[in-house]
């Protein structure tokens, strides 16, 4: 497995796969032919389907355009067989002839993917690549996840860590005091210093899962509004493990130290997840984001409140187990209805997974790996449809409010 470096990464939203990779593979061919007179970019398949809501255009031009004349084309029932999120460059003479041509593949969680230039070509720094591989280490050395993470990572994986961390809470504190609208056509009204503001009103039970939503509802905010987030794993599922981890500082003073090792405990069943199967919505549905996002927030819940390595191995289960079959089906291509709903409803279902798996010595039938097997035949058996098409499920027939 690739360090959590290549899991969490620092961008602007609303979409890894559609804003994040796009503008860093534009950035990437500009630098190969900073001579050429013009662009032309062509778009496939999911990226090109839901692209404009999800402004994969705004993101390119913002890189090209100012170098020469860049054109955008779209080509959404056009599906390359490499993956769902396909698209091409060409750099063009002042005759307009072809110089250069590259296809390259957003693969999920802002990585790019090709023959000779793939983001996941990067060292392994992981030897074991199944969660049972890793739970097994730690049972028999009496260690935790987080130190297995510890012992594979360089030593500059803790500042790193850290810098993750801060942006977490900043985009947490930005979308806290943000109000209005979002952008597109759903007019769809700021809510999380709403939730805010009434969740301190509650007793001591509302006002905690009030608070949780409304954490996870700030970051899932300012993501849509192509605000700086952290993708974990994806920036369609980032409001949900900043949520918890905030909300459980917050609540029960957790130190730095503590919510650093969480991340890197949460970071290693993610990119477990990555490795296995997908982190791609456009690839295998939302259960591949909110889903994997919801199952990491559970370990990082369980492990802060002392769980064993098997109970952290069952709540990451058990989360990811109730988002098999997850559609994503972002309404006109935005990553607003039903993502950021989402987010708050998994940040809360994190919590509930990490007390049920504390009730339990921590074994349990199906493990963690099954469960990653499972979402990843499922993710392959589900229509185009239902993978960031915007073609079926809660975004067919839509028409936004005029």
């Amino acid at each position: 497995m690739k360090s959590l470096r290549e899991l969490y990464r620092i961008g602007n939203g609303p979409s890894s796969s559609h804003t994040i990779a796009p503008r860093r593979a534009a950035t990437t061919f500009l630098c190969r032919h900073p001579e050429a007179k013009t662009f032309e970019v062509t778009l496939y398949g999911s990226l090109a389907a839901t692209g404009r809501g999800h402004m994969t255009d705004k993101a390119i031009l913002d890189i090209l355009q100012p170098a020469a004349p860049t054109e955008i084309r779209w080509k959404a029932h056009v599906f390359l067989p490499f993956h769902p999120n396909g698209m091409t460059f060409k750099s063009k003479d002042e005759q307009g002839k072809v110089t250069d041509e590259w296809t390259v593949y957003s693969v999920g969680g802002g990585a790019l993917a090709e023959e000779g230039f793939d983001d996941r070509s990067t060292p392994d720094i992981y030897t074991k690549n199944k969660l049972g591989e890793i739970l097994y280490w730690c049972e028999h050395t009496g260690r935790n996840y987080w130190e297995y993470v510890s012992d594979c990572e360089d030593d500059h994986i803790w500042d790193y860590l850290a810098e993750i961390w801060k942006v977490m809470k900043d985009s947490i504190e930005r979308g806290l005091e943000h109000e209005g609208v979002l952008p597109g056509p759903l007019n769809l009204k700021r809510k999380a210093s709403t939730y805010y503001i009434k969740a301190r009103g509650y007793k001591d039970s509302l006002r905690s899962r009030g608070l949780v939503f409304a954490y996870a509802l700030a970051v899932s905010e300012e993501n849509a509004s192509g605000g700086l987030i952290v993708t974990a794993p994806t920036c369609g599922s980032c409001g949900v493990l900043p949520a918890v981890l905030y909300h459980l500082q917050k609540s029960h003073e957790f130190s730095d130290t503590r919510i650093l090792r969480a991340l890197a405990t949460a970071g290693l069943f993610g990119n477990v997840v990555k490795t296995n199967a997908s982190i791609s919505g456009a690839e295998a549905g939302c259960q591949a984001e909110v889903g994997v996002a919801c199952s990491m927030a559970s370990a990082a819940s369980c492990q802060l409140f002392g769980g064993s390595p098997a109970q952290i191995e069952y709540a990451a289960e058990m989360s990811l187990e109730h988002h098999l079959g997850m559609t994503c089906d972002p309404v006109c291509g935005l990553v607003q209805i039903p993502c950021i709903e989402r987010n708050a409803y998994a940040a809360a279902q994190a919590l509930d997974a990490n007390i049920y798996a504390s009730f339990t010595d921590g074994r349990h039938r199906v493990s963690f790996d099954k469960v990653v097997e499972v979402m990843k035949q499922t993710g392959h058996d589900l229509p185009s449809l239902y993978k960031e098409t915007s073609e079926g499920g809660l975004a067919k027939d839509y028409r936004p409010m005029d």
